[in-house]
């Protein structure tokens, strides 16, 4: 049988590394587009803690306030507290010095 010279000649070496090469990419292509969902993911992620470390310092501003409304009605009972008990202290002062005076200034 007679070889046919007008036939394309391919060459497997090249048609090999073409295809070999053609798959690295794909792969390469493949791995920066889940690098690319990765980020997305990644992204909405770090807003979610970002919106969490926010409301962590709302609330942290928010029970400091609470403490110190507490501390100031505290404060206040306290403070009205002591007057009340020097108001009683220098009545029932009053009250002996008169018993030591004379039968409670009665005539």
């Amino acid at each position: 049988m007679a070889s046919n010279d007008n036939s394309p000649r391919v060459d497997m070496a090249k048609l090999e590394a073409a295809l070999t090469s053609e798959a690295v990419k794909r792969e390469y292509e493949s791995a920066a587009k889940e690098f690319e969902a990765m980020g997305a993911e990644l992204i909405s992620v770090a807003k979610k803690c970002e919106a969490m470390a926010s409301d962590v310092q709302n609330l942290i501003a928010s029970t400091a306030e609470a403490y110190r409304q507490e501390g100031k009605k505290i404060f206040e009972l306290i403070e009205e507290r002591a007057l009340s008990t020097e108001d009683v202290r220098k009545t029932c002062e009053d009250v002996k010095r008169r018993m030591i005076e004379g039968n409670g200034g009665v005539q």
